[in-house]
């Protein structure tokens, strides 16, 4: 007799095939994801996952790898190790640029480009001909629609920064990465920025904010917290534990 195993009946592959486990789809998901800088780890081996639909804040004080993680998220730097996906795609791919949306920390503009052509440029490029209105509707709620045909590179750094945001909202996307977008922000760019916020929500999209503004842990699902390039907390948080993982003596003065 044949010491073999028998092959699977029809009906025995069908079943191992269905019970089979299969991993959720994700809008993004990170595995031992690492980079260093030559003086010292800037990020430390992370793994995460930020799920569809989902709304995260990622704190941690100065220098602690927020910003150094959302560039290698949005493909815009190597990492020294470790991969990540967007939505199963590789950072920098079409499909990951289609539907991701990224706020960076520092704004930047072509030169003789007005916000309104901007706007339009940004929209075209992601394939939205139906722009015009949505361009004067965001000018509108961040209050800059009477600037829509001044340069942003004589902008203030406030007046920057709402441009950047209707930028960032102009086209459209399943995952926005944002980078401490309440800097240099008035009383009513915050207002505006969590509402569009709040639309970018009630519309599917996933969110990850990387912000100093504890306040808005409190509007999350979820909190993730880095320290010196470590992840030290990944779960719901109220404003006062959000103020305490970010607390840390002798913190870095610079962003990595």
């Amino acid at each position: 007799m044949s010491r073999h195993p028998k092959p699977p009946t029809r009906d025995e592959s069908h079943e191992t095939s269905a019970t089979a486990p299969v991993e959720k789809p994700a809008a993004l998901i990170a595995r031992a994801l690492a980079k260093d800088y030559g003086d010292g780890p800037a990020l430390h081996p992370l793994d995460l996952r930020v799920e569809e639909h989902e709304r995260v804040a990622l704190i941690g004080h100065n220098g602690s790898g927020k910003t150094t993680f959302l560039r290698m998220a949005t493909g815009l730097l190597e990492p020294a190790s470790g991969t990540v996906m967007v939505f199963g795609e590789a950072p920098g791919s079409m499909e990951a640029r289609r539907r991701l949306s990224y706020l960076a920390d520092t704004p930047t503009f072509y030169e003789d480009l007005s916000v309104w052509e901007h706007l339009e440029y940004t929209a075209r490029l992601h394939g939205r001909s139906d722009w015009e209105q949505r361009a004067a509707d965001l000018l509108g709620q961040l209050g800059i629609y009477d600037r829509a045909d001044d340069l942003p590179t004589r902008f203030s750094r406030g007046l920057k920064q709402k441009a950047a945001i209707a930028m960032a909202f102009i086209r459209p996307f399943d995952l926005m990465l944002v980078d401490e977008p309440f800097v240099g922000l008035d009383a009513e760019g915050k207002e505006a920025l969590l509402e569009l916020f709040d639309e970018a929500s009630s519309g599917g999209a996933a969110l990850l904010v990387a912000t100093h503004e504890l306040g808005f842990v409190t509007t999350t699902q979820r909190t993730i917290a880095l320290r010196d390039g470590a992840l030290i907390f990944d779960g719901p948080s109220t404003q006062a534990e959000a103020r305490g993982l970010v607390a840390v003596e002798g913190a870095a003065e610079t962003e990595s």
